[in-house]
């Protein structure tokens, strides 16, 4: 089973620049998407069904801001948008699927803000997702927690740690809170799969030369509880899939 987890940066906008051809081509089982920037009238049919995925999709109340959507080629056994707290959900920022006793959860987690002024809603949601994906382990299930996490956990993790010590996704009280994820029992896949491999990154900033002399920052992943870690086959990140500021991420699972 493959699952795919990208910030596309605006799902209109990827559109354009080749999604369809993408989605046709890759034929992953579970594809995650965030900051989709779209809203429930302004899906097309194309975007809906016509790809032959079922989607399930996550609306900001904000107009062109945020949103997640799920596509799976199997219908969902259960859908949940949000995680119970309004001042998360009003944003569009998470959407659960479960597939027998798989769930994924599809996140698109806060930015701090270059002023850093939601620096402490960011680490609210953490700590509210965790939470929520604690109870969901708790009654057994097999958890994927993916999307754009908006942190680097690690100074490997992005190219110039020294000088982004106090921006926000390297903030010591960030990172912190991914320390706490793995003290509890939570693995990052791809870590876990590749400790040392370095210039693996996810996210560039949108400058010229920047993504091609490879300055980024792995901000995205798939976490999943230790419980199922066992099922965990690859984890794979796809640097040369253009279309957003991101690329996709893969976890393959037994």
């Amino acid at each position: 089973m493959r699952l795919i987890s990208w910030n596309v940066n605006g799902v209109r906008a990827v559109v354009r620049k080749g999604f369809f051809d993408w989605l046709s081509a890759d034929q992953a089982d579970v594809i995650c998407l965030q900051e989709t920037k779209i809203q429930a009238d302004q899906l097309t049919p194309a975007l809906r069904s016509k790809h032959g995925y079922h989607t399930v999709w996550a609306h900001a109340e904000q107009g062109g801001y945020s949103g997640v959507a799920t596509f799976s080629k199997v219908a969902p056994d259960e859908i949940i948008i949000g995680i119970g707290d309004p001042q998360f959900d009003d944003e569009g920022r998470t959407i659960t699927t479960r597939y027998d006793n798989l769930v994924v959860i599809n996140g698109y987690f806060p930015n701090g803000g270059r002023d850093l002024k939601r620096v402490p809603y960011k680490l609210d949601y953490y700590s509210a997702l965790f939470d929520y994906a604690q109870r969901l382990r708790a009654q057994g299930r097999d958890v994927v927690i993916c999307g754009d996490w908006n942190t680097a956990h690690h100074e490997i993790d992005l190219k110039n740690w020294k000088g982004n010590q106090k921006a926000t996704g390297f903030l010591p009280e960030e990172r912190a809170v991914l320390d706490d994820w793995v003290a509890a029992g939570w693995v990052d896949t791809f870590r876990k799969l590749h400790p040392g491999e370095e210039g693996c990154y996810t996210w560039w900033a949108q400058r010229p030369g920047v993504r091609e002399r490879n300055v980024g920052w792995r901000i995205d992943y798939h976490f999943v509880n230790e419980e199922m870690w066992p099922r965990v086959r690859d984890a794979l990140i796809h640097p040369n899939v253009l279309g957003s500021d991101h690329c996709p991420i893969e976890l393959v699972v037994d």
